[in-house]
């Protein structure tokens, strides 16, 4: 079990397990998906409330092959691949909750994973590290505000649940872990198109972050569309909400792509 390449930190401790999984509503969906079930702790938990619609996805050979062994849990619903690569069509998901003890070095990666299926994922349990969860949860004007803060709160209402202490993993990891609840946000205010480009707007002002809105887009012919908005033209992507950033978007040229 190489959990040093995929930096896992296995959870431990059942009653942590308990306190995760009750956060579960089941309101809009009947299938649960856990991302990096690892030794299975989370799972446990899981099966004894909805053990005939769990799928765990998991990228390590070993700990996949060592999940069929100790849970009923049919082959084809324990998927060995890289979350990251994965789309919910190939297993015919399309309405499904993500739970997860998400790997610290790619939370970044997950979490965008995440948004890009977010039509299909009402709502997410997540353990993260606690210095990512602080960073998601700013808004405009703090230090740690950025593309994932906005692109998070865009799609989905961010709840903070509980903080985990260091001493319930294995190996034992250098830093606090955070739970978050992240329930979608059901006016979908995008098309597929829009949300593309709305990836594509925050990810282009952030990288130009000390640039003014008017040239951090310029390439995206944004200005022909908002000359009377210039109270946004002339701020910088860390002044913006993302209620601003989808008011930009909105207004860009479809023809621009």
């Amino acid at each position: 079990m190489n959990q040093k390449k995929w930096s896992q930190h296995f959870l431990k401790d059942k009653n942590i397990a308990k306190k995760i999984v009750k956060y579960l509503t089941f309101e809009k969906y009947k299938t649960v998906v856990e991302v990096g079930p690892g030794t299975g702790m989370l799972t446990k938990e899981l099966l004894k409330i909805i053990s005939n619609n769990l799928f765990l996805i998991e990228i390590d050979k070993e700990l996949s092959f060592f999940l069929r062994n100790i849970f009923s849990i049919s082959k084809h619903r324990i998927i060995n691949k890289d979350f990251l690569k994965w789309n919910p069509d190939e297993n015919q998901l399309k309405n499904f909750a993500l739970i997860g003890n998400f790997p610290y070095g790619i939370s970044t990666k997950i979490l965008l994973h995440i948004i890009k299926y977010s039509h299909y994922i009402p709502e997410c349990i997540g353990m993260f590290q606690k210095e990512f969860v602080t960073k998601i949860m700013s808004h405009k004007g703090k230090k740690l505000y950025g593309i994932s803060s906005v692109l998070t709160q865009t799609f989905y209402d961010i709840k903070y649940l509980f903080t985990v202490k260091k001493n319930v993993f294995y190996p034992i990891p250098k830093i606090h872990s955070s739970v978050i609840f992240l329930r979608r946000k059901e006016n979908q205010l995008f098309s597929f198109y829009q949300k593309k480009l709305f990836f594509k707007c925050v990810k282009m002002a952030f990288n130009q972050r000390r640039k003014k809105i008017k040239n951090s887009l310029k390439s995206l012919k944004y200005i022909l569309n908002i000359e009377n908005d210039s109270f946004i033209l002339n701020k910088r992507a860390e002044e913006l909400s993302f209620k601003d950033f989808i008011q930009i978007t909105k207004k860009i040229p479809v023809k621009h792509d």
